[in-house]
């Protein structure tokens, strides 16, 4: 099919996204169906993830009413396949212990794999004209196999339905290919969990992460103590809106499940070859605990649930009685989990109430500690060895680290990749879970069309270039990266379509990086088969995002400056795009977007994709401001941090303002380094005006700097300092800086802006570098 033609059905089945009823719901899934059959007939599997080695053949096999199951009749496999292809084809077939010459699906225990020695999960699928085998030498292979053939089963009702011949050899690289759920922000049901796990399930994963306790709830039900979830469980209101607002509602909220209910999800996920690994989180993130028992804490309360997001300063107290309390916890949750590691958390501990408790200043004397960050590792150390004693190991985020790290611990590294490769090279095991990739949280489109986030900006492209193993690691030091997980906070996700709107599509490109197949060369491939997967999300009623058909924008410097080039994108056809540069609502009659957009003074850009007259898009709405900076040569000092280095020097002088309400791309980022940017105007000129916008948002671990910092020069040998700004000034023009300055021959301009360098106690994240967000530097 031409391309304009694909680009045609992509246009038409988005129409029909945008609509609410059930009818055009129904057309929808119907036009996606369509789409993959027609569009795609060149690439006929749709795998992801991709399988190791795929060999096809010619000749189909094909799937009706006859078709039988052949294995034993006690195999949990053999009864989901059963289940799982009536649901797709409203074919039910028996299973039945030996097929003779019959159309059959085989599943054999018989596999040789010397490619993947040591592993239980490979298996071979092998489609002919008679029959269907998986080989397996375990249950693993088996399920991993039938989620390969369920993807090339067509979601269809349909007596007779064809299947390609083909071999498939496959296996994973990765040991733990995880996602995760924070239960305790926002609660959600049983059945929603099991449904989380069925995700799972379709796209291999392997580890269940279930965030079980934290300040804003206790999720999980303890025989001991019943208070921690007759008190612990509930709270008397929420944050509302985000976190910079500092809005609550007063309705009290709250959930907990029990241990028969826990016990019901990990044999559920069990069946589906999921491990289950709780978190009890320790010694911070604890409010919940101790509002329910107050006695555990430095200063014995009282405490209620809380109601905000972010890090708060009460946490367990080192107390001989506290950890017996959190022993007795663990032994009845160890009972709960079959896991191998038990998450004790370890993140985002403030030490201000253990600086001012005699007991815990008397204890580091007493156990010869340099200070509060030892105190917390010689906590993580005591509940390590309980743990172990019971036979399992502790896995930890990556602040486990400081002060030294258990003995048997594992670490899980989300601030950025530096924590794991410091692990491994002490030769611990490592889950990489890095926020640049793999916070599902964050933005995956523009964050003006998006629901509410955190922050952030990881669209399915940046998670299908993640790479678990960092560079820096040598071949021995790798072998330590058990593999990664994607995480998903849910302070902003309130409800389960949410939660599925903000994995879907990124856990399925997340699913190709851990299976160990991904390319981000071929990321285009990889896009086709995920577009692929759409018509089956739309069958199974799973709200996904859809971000990848909206437009999206880029801006890049103006060759010879004074201005910018926008550019703007969509999956659909490319000339259906128009705009306005006047402010006012694009329409059909508005100008046809073919070629970037020079935008060379100070205006808003509207643009919104129109098929036969009619909006399909949402409203990109850009403001420039254009300047004297605007696309001149920007030198930094210091590189920005990880998600938020986007376009480098270039993002302070684009023209573009950085939205403070939904911060995503459009900043610079530095974590607990400083900012000191020097700008080349071209040629001696004079300048009126300079400013820089600056962000603070504390439960993001973002601050306003300490001072901020004017120089100017004639010929970047000798600066002179023309304004400085200190904290109080920034916090008083709440981060929009603006400098009055009457200069002439002026060709250089310098801008330092310091970080604010450790947060202290009593703030989000104590203890821990401030990040310093900056944006658009003006001159004029």
């Amino acid at each position: 099919m031409p391309r304009n033609c694909g680009a045609f059905f992509l246009s038409f089945l988005f129409k029909l996204a945008k609509t609410n009823t059930t009818s055009m719901t129904n057309k929808f899934a119907f036009f996606l169906l369509l789409f993959f059959n027609i569009v795609f007939s060149q690439n006929p599997l749709p795998l992801i993830p991709q399988p190791e080695s795929v060999e096809i053949r010619k000749g189909h096999f094909v799937l009706n009413k006859e078709t039988v199951i052949q294995a034993e009749a006690s195999m949990f496999e053999a009864h989901y396949l059963q289940q799982a292809i009536k649901q797709q084809t409203g074919l039910e077939l028996k299973i039945v212990p030996v097929a003779a010459n019959v159309s059959k699906i085989s599943l054999s225990f018989d596999l040789d794999s010397p490619e993947a020695s040591g592993i239980k999960e490979p298996y071979k699928l092998t489609v002919s004209d008679k029959t269907i085998v998986i080989k397996a030498e375990y249950n693993q292979g088996f399920f991993y196999g039938i989620q390969t053939l369920l993807q090339l089963i067509p979601f269809e009702k349909k007596d007779e339905i064809k299947v390609p011949c083909l071999e498939i050899k496959d296996y994973s690289k990765y040991a733990w290919r995880g996602m995760h759920l924070d239960c305790a922000r926002h609660f959600f049901s049983v059945d929603f969990v099991k449904k989380y796990i069925d995700y799972l399930a379709m796209y291999k994963f392997n580890t269940f992460h279930w965030h079980l306790t934290d300040d804003q709830g206790w999720r999980i039900e303890i025989k001991q103590y019943p208070k921690l979830t007759e008190v612990g469980a509930w709270r008397n209101g929420s944050m509302i809106g985000h976190y910079n607002e500092q809005k609550y509602d007063d309705i009290r909220y709250g959930g907990f499940y029990t241990q028969e209910q826990i016990k019901e999800v990990v044999a559920y996920a069990k069946q589906r070859h999921i491990t289950v690994v709780p978190e009890i989180e320790m010694p911070g993130h604890a409010v919940a605990a101790l509002a329910a028992y107050p006695q555990y804490s430095c200063t014995g309360g009282p405490f209620e649930v809380e109601k905000q997001w972010g890090v708060l300063d009460d946490v367990f107290c080192p107390k001989e009685e506290t950890f017996t309390f959190l022993q007795n916890i663990l032994t009845e949750v160890i009972a709960l989990f079959p896991s191998q590691y038990i998450h004790i958390g370890g993140d985002e501990c403030p030490k201000t109430r253990w600086k001012k408790c005699t007991h815990c200043q008397n204890l580091i004397q007493e156990k010869g500690l340099k200070d509060e960050h030892e105190l917390q590792s010689y906590f993580i150390q005591r509940m390590e060895k309980f743990v172990n004693t019971k036979g399992r190991k502790i896995i930890g985020w990556d602040e486990i680290l400081e002060g030294g790290l258990a003995p048997n611990a594992a670490v899980m590294s989300w601030r950025g990749t530096e924590g794991g490769i410091a692990a491994a090279k002490q030769k611990h095991f490592v889950v990489m879970t890095p926020g640049s990739h793999c916070y599902f949280d964050h933005y995956q489109g523009n964050p003006q069309n998006e629901p509410l986030a955190i922050g952030g900006y990881t669209p399915v492209e940046k998670v299908y270039a993640f790479n678990p193993i960092p560079e820096e690691l040598s071949s021995e030091e790798s072998q330590y990266i058990l593999g990664a997980q994607a995480n998903l906070w849910t302070e902003y996700i309130t409800s389960p379509e949410q939660v599925e709107y903000m994995i879907f599509p990124r856990m399925m490109a997340l699913s190709e990086v851990l299976w160990g197949t991904s390319n981000p060369e071929k990321y285009a491939d990889f896009e086709k088969r995920m577009i692929q997967q759409f018509p089956v999300l739309e069958k199974k009623g799973i709200k996904y995002s859809k971000a990848l058909f909206e437009i999206t924008s880029d801006v890049m410097p103006k060759p010879g400056g004074h201005g910018v080039l926008y550019l703007l994108k969509t999956n659909l056809q490319p000339n259906g795009i128009h705009y306005t540069t006047d402010g006012s609502q694009p329409t059909t009659l508005s100008k046809v977007y073919n070629q970037p957009l020079e935008i060379t003074k100070s205006q808003t850009i509207k643009a919104a994709y129109f098929e036969n007259d009619q909006p399909k898009s949402n409203v990109v709405e850009q403001s420039f401001l254009i300047h004297k900076a605007t696309s001149q040569l920007v030198s930094l000092q210091n590189h920005p941090s990880g998600n938020y280095a986007k376009g480098g020097g270039f993002t302070l002088v684009d023209g573009i303002k950085g939205d403070k309400a939904k911060f995503g791309q459009h900043w610079l980022g530095f974590s607990g380094t400083d900012l000191i940017a020097t700008i080349d105007l071209g040629s001696r000129q004079k300048i009126n005006r300079l400013g820089i916008g600056l962000l603070s948002s504390p439960s993001s671990w973002i601050y306003f700097p300490k001072k901020v910092t004017f120089q100017v020069s004639e010929d970047m040998i000798q600066f002179d300092t023309i304004g400085t700004f200190s904290a109080e000034e920034i916090q008083k023009s709440k981060g929009q800086i603006t400098l009055d300055c009457n200069k002439k021959n002026i060709q250089f301009v310098k801008v330092t802006v310091e970080n604010f360098g450790t947060i202290p106690d009593g703030q989000p994240g104590a203890g821990n570098k401030a990040w310093l967000f900056a944006d658009e530097i003006t001159i004029e």
